[in-house]
């Protein structure tokens, strides 16, 4: 894992070996300062050379600038190689999102993709930074102080067999103790920001209906969940950082005990006992930094699993290898003896043996209760979906064959839930075609009746769109969403329910209007008013995902009972409310 993790600084590596020479390089300085320090000592004071010991400091000095220099830099081009990697690494995961398919991204809770992609990303950053600093200057600390000690007085280095055993298998107990409980604090982290993300996008529900108390219970929940889970993990890492400080005092009165004493004999001069003292504190300062990276490494293993899952997900809609990207294809459709069944479900089918034809510029309107599949049929039409056996076609060739950009450029879908981005109506107008003149974008707003209220706006076509159109009104975000895709000039053009919000009269003007501005655009209508589809070269009544009839409206109404009802039933509900 820590292999394939490296993989993505590769790019970066120059920035790598710079921060290592350069900590290198910092680790020299400092591990000559208590050889200078020993011949002040034992040279300078006890003869009294004053030359001698100015001329140490100044040196001492010179390598303590040289130290901070090359520390800095290294520290710099650490940072630069880690914010690289995560670089790397967030644009893939980006990259890997945006070719899952609706199966995929329905495996991922919205807050736990957020998460991966910023705060365990964010997280592995971090600890690449911290790793490279430390593993780069701990290891040579290590045994360059080994080898001085060693130098300086053998016996004396005894301590550190009684030492170094204690310091390595408190880590290891750490680590194995604390990475599972770090595996669950991520969860506990997606899910506080799936409850924050809910509570955001549905506040002016929670405040129309009062449910404030509701909501601030839920999060608290959440939140003491978090903390709970962050204690248990943290309880066992502060372990680390106690015994590793009482290792090292233990470590430090030893040496002085007992060089102490050969220094009163003889055996050892003052400044060797001073400088081996110092050399003890780098060596076990160095086993401490180690110790944090392994601790830290734990930490962020979980992370790194994380998001290695998304990476690894199977993306199980794939486009053909020798499509054609930009390919005009007309507005025939067909669905032949078409039968699907969500993943997560395989047995129970959401739809059944669904054919029918379309030929080009025809419409066709949806009806049906809800749950009876009418959502899920179109989806398969751009492939959001696939399905489990029969065929879907769109100008003549099987849905499969078409790459995604060709088939999603003139398969235009506008969903129930009306999405847009924030930025400015002309971007988000745009969007649908990046392409598309003034004039066409302008053409297809006043066809989707949505150019007056723009104009009446003080921007007009540059006004402000806020995150998810919450500053315009469900009509205005309907008809701003159907301009969109009316931009686009699409061979089919799918409206789920779009015209829901948008009251009776505008709602016949834009359904004219793809008769005017696409002719020969194949349109797909689910609705749940007659009013919109009635109209229609087809209807289809869909019940529990079979075809319960099709016909014109006409035809229906004198044959089918489940559209006689629900025609019946929207007639007297108009009756009633006049």
């Amino acid at each position: 894992m820590i292999k394939r993790i490296l993989r993505y600084a590769k790019p970066y590596q120059k920035h790598v070996w710079f921060a290592i020479f350069a900590i290198f390089v910092e680790v020299a300085c400092e591990v000559v300062q208590p050889w200078l320090m020993a011949g002040i000592i034992d040279k300078g004071i006890p003869n009294q050379d004053i030359s001698y010991i100015v001329q140490q400091g100044v040196l001492m000095i010179g390598l303590s600038a040289l130290a901070l220099l090359t520390g800095a830099l290294g520290a710099k081009h650490a940072s630069i190689a880690g914010a690289s990697l995560a670089y790397a690494v967030r644009k893939e995961q980006m990259a890997k999102i945006q070719q899952f398919s609706f199966h995929n991204i329905d495996h991922f809770s919205n807050a736990s993709l957020i998460t991966r992609l910023t705060s365990d990303i964010s997280g592995i950053q971090n600890t690449a930074i911290m790793t490279l600093r430390i593993l780069a200057r701990a290891p040579i600390m290590i045994l360059s102080t080994l080898f001085l000690i060693i130098q300086i007085n053998a016996q004396l280095s005894l301590v550190l067999v009684v030492a170094v055993p204690i310091l390595a298998l408190s880590l290891f107990l750490i680590i194995a103790i604390a990475f599972p409980r770090f595996h669950k604090l991520q969860q506990a982290i997606d899910n506080i920001n799936r409850t924050l993300q809910e509570n955001f996008i549905g506040i002016r529900v929670v405040k129309a209906y009062v449910r404030e108390d509701y909501e601030r219970e839920k999060f608290y929940t959440e939140n003491t969940n978090f903390k709970k889970r962050a204690l248990h993990a943290m309880n066992v890492v502060i372990f680390n950082n106690p015994i590793m400080q009482l290792t090292v005092y233990a470590c430090t009165i030893a040496v002085m005990w007992f060089g102490g004493n050969l220094a009163i004999n003889g055996v050892m001069t003052t400044g060797n006992l001073v400088s081996y003292i110092s050399y003890i504190g780098q060596l076990m300062m160095s086993l401490m930094m180690i110790s944090f990276v392994f601790v830290m490494l734990t930490m962020t293993k979980a992370s790194v699993e994380r998001v290695f899952e998304v990476l690894d997900t199977h993306v199980d809609i794939v486009e053909p290898s020798h499509a054609t990207a930009h390919e005009k294809i007309s507005g025939d459709v067909v669905f032949e003896n078409v039968h699907f069944s969500y993943a997560k479900d395989p047995t129970e089918e959401v739809l059944s043996d669904i054919s029918f034809t379309l030929d080009k510029g025809q419409v066709l309107g949806i009806i049906g209760p809800t749950g009876s599949g009418k959502t899920s049929l179109v989806q398969l039409l751009p492939r959001l979906f696939d399905v489990t056996s029969g065929k879907v076609m769109v100008g003549g060739k099987n849905v499969k064959a078409y790459s995604f950009e060709t088939l999603r450029e003139q398969v235009a879908m506008v969903l129930q839930k009306n999405t847009l981005f924030s930025g400015t109506i002309r971007e988000n107008l745009l969007w649908g075609n990046p392409n598309a003149s003034e004039e066409e974008m302008i053409q297809a707003a006043k066809y989707a009746q949505a150019h007056d209220f723009i104009m009446e706006l003080p921007d007009g076509y540059d006004s402000r769109v806020e995150q998810g159109g919450g500053n315009f009104s469900g009509g205005q975000k309907q008809r701003l969403c159907i301009a969109r895709a009316m931009v686009r000039k699409p061979a089919v053009l799918i409206l789920d329910d779009s015209t829901s919000a948008v009251d009776t009269a505008t709602d016949s003007k834009i359904r004219e209007a793809f008769f005017n501005y696409l002719p020969e655009t194949t349109v797909i209508i689910i609705a749940q008013r007659i009013s919109s589809i009635q109209g229609a070269d087809k209807i289809i009544v869909l019940n529990d995902g079979k075809m319960d009839g099709m016909g014109t409206h006409e035809a229906l109404l004198s044959s089918n009972e489940m559209y006689q009802n629900i025609y019946q039933t929207q007639l007297e509900g108009v009756s009633g409310n006049e």
